[in-house]
């Protein structure tokens, strides 16, 4: 039995927190903006930050696991 929910958390985490793809904070005009399809260096670091974060609530303080 393998443990698949780790990657598919950090899978999922990824395609959400990609900046620019669903929402970009902060925006470069407006400090939240919705699927604009750009991206800065700032954005870059917010949502790095933010998805280490998710990452570490789900993984290790909810510790949830999915068996297949």
């Amino acid at each position: 039995m393998r443990d698949w929910a780790a990657p598919l958390i950090a899978t999922a985490l990824f395609a959400f927190l990609s900046p620019g793809s669903l929402f970009q904070m902060p925006g470069k005009e407006y400090p939240f903006q919705f699927m604009n399809m750009k991206t800065s260096v700032a954005s870059m670091f917010v949502h790095t930050v933010i998805y280490g974060l998710f990452l570490i609530l789900f993984l290790v303080v909810l510790d949830l696991h999915l068996y297949a």
